[in-house]
């Protein structure tokens, strides 16, 4: 795992620190969320039945099109078809599945790992729509990731939630009772405190 620039763990509870701690750790490990996060903090007042938690993220990349990821040309002879010549192996399931939802499984074939061939009526038309295609937003994932990550490390039976991604800021507050905006307010300013740069803990 990437070294976190901050990671402060807070409970009244010394126990529940070091045990929480190990948690973060293995479920940062288990979903490769390492590389993503800079800093985090999470605060458990077991008197409240309070989980809180903020992150900054380091940068996290941009969305790929088709054509960062492949060459695409539009062939118009016998074949009328769009030939995806592949560059970048990783990304070949998630431009598949995105084929597949527009054209079907039918009208795409891939004859060897590099190539995919699209049947299409319009293959220079469709050639531009397939290279501007997004194939993987990497901001998306990791929204999905850092939601699984937060319920995954938060204390069983906290199944009131809140959580806020926004630019390269996480916010995830949970408990047990009714939320307070209070607990949301606080977790804000845990998030500053750690733009402010806090200390490893």
């Amino acid at each position: 795992m990437d070294a976190l620039e901050t990671f402060i763990v807070e409970s009244a509870i010394d126990s529940e620190t070091a045990f929480y701690r190990q948690i973060i750790e293995d479920n940062l490990s288990s979903l490769k969320l390492g590389p993503a996060i800079g800093r985090i903090k999470v605060v458990l007042r077991p008197e409240d039945s309070l989980f809180q938690m903020a992150i900054i993220l380091r940068d996290v990349g941009t969305k790929v099109t088709t054509l960062d990821m492949a060459d695409v040309e539009a062939k118009t002879g016998a074949s009328h078809e769009v030939v995806i010549s592949i560059k970048k192996e990783r990304y070949i399931p998630a431009l598949l599945k995105k084929l597949w939802a527009r054209h079907g499984k039918a009208n795409i074939r891939q004859p060897d790992r590099w190539t995919v061939a699209v049947d299409s009526d319009n293959p220079q038309e469709e050639a531009e729509f397939i290279g501007k295609m997004i194939v993987a937003d990497p901001r998306h994932t990791l929204h999905e990731d850092l939601v699984d990550f937060a319920i995954r490390v938060t204390p069983e039976g906290f199944r009131v939630r809140y959580h806020l991604f926004k630019g390269n800021r996480f916010v995830f507050v949970a408990s047990e009772e009714a939320m307070d905006r209070e607990w949301i307010e606080e977790a804000g300013a845990m998030l500053e405190e750690l733009m402010a740069g806090g200390k490893t803990k």
